[in-house]
């Protein structure tokens, strides 16, 4: 992967339906040489997808929260990843280092919804014991796979 990927690459993240000849203006190339980069950087797995980002507070779902998950003893990412991709609401999911097992990020039409969300959260996994929640007030910043630079 050279300088070009890693701009084309950024250039997707921005934009995921921008046109092989949008890009290829933006980088300096043809719309057919954009595009076998990009069929490259599918095949590589660098791209695992083009997808739609859906604001959900268009859709009524304004409440989002922070969930810190706790069990007892020891549990496998596997029982937990299948307990948590059983409730809609999870939108990401994480094991962590530190107190909790696991993160969860939960988006949820109302506190009344995230409660019945943290319910099902708590009650899929036998070994989650408690959990610790942070509503979000406000989102400060926010990327969708955004890449680093060295700037």
């Amino acid at each position: 992967m050279d300088a070009i990927d890693e701009r084309l690459l950024a250039l997707l993240v921005e934009d995921g339906r921008a046109s092989y000849t949008v890009l290829g203006d933006r980088v300096g190339l043809s719309a057919p040489a954009v595009k076998r980069r990009v069929d490259r950087l599918v095949a590589d797995g660098i791209v695992r997808g083009f997808t739609a980002v859906i604001d959900q507070a268009h859709l009524g779902w304004t409440t989002e929260a922070y969930v810190e998950v706790h069990c007892h003893g020891t549990i496998g990412p596997e029982e937990l990843r299948a307990s948590f991709a059983g409730v809609p609401e999870v939108q990401d999911a994480a094991t962590v280092t530190g107190q909790a097992d696991a993160i969860l990020r939960i988006v949820a039409r109302d506190v009344r919804h995230l409660e019945d969300a943290l319910e099902r959260v708590r009650t899929r996994a036998a070994a989650v014991e408690r959990t610790e929640t942070a509503i979000v007030l406000s989102r400060l910043v926010e990327r969708r796979a955004a890449l680093g630079t060295a700037d």
